[in-house]
């Protein structure tokens, strides 16, 4: 092998280095976002899984003679508040705050 050859695998080399620091981040990226779409996917099997075992238990409660069940009352913390909605409307509040802190 001559200097000429192994100036070429020399730079074939570092060719191809530099082409695997590239591109090794992206593969690394894209795995990642398969294997999150697959837990995902799972989840939602899984819900879909236990509303359809719910709706069979509710069916079959209310094919049942009914018992007497106190009524259950709501409470205004129980029930689930979309944190984005929250933060916007808090956002809202905070920015009409502030321009109207700054007119006379």
């Amino acid at each position: 092998m001559d200097t000429t050859h192994a100036q070429a695998l020399l730079g074939t080399v570092a060719v191809l280095g530099l082409l695997a620091v590239l591109v090794l981040p992206a593969l690394i990226g894209v795995v990642r976002d398969r294997r999150i779409d697959r837990q995902l996917r799972e989840a939602e099997r899984r819900a879909a899984e236990r509303r359809a075992a719910e709706g069979r238990a509710a069916e079959q409660a209310s094919t049942k003679a009914p018992a007497e069940a106190p009524a259950k009352t709501q409470k205004s913390s129980s029930k689930p508040t979309d944190p984005s909605t929250a933060t916007w409307y808090a956002e809202g509040r905070r920015s009409k705050k502030l321009v109207s802190s700054c007119t006379p």
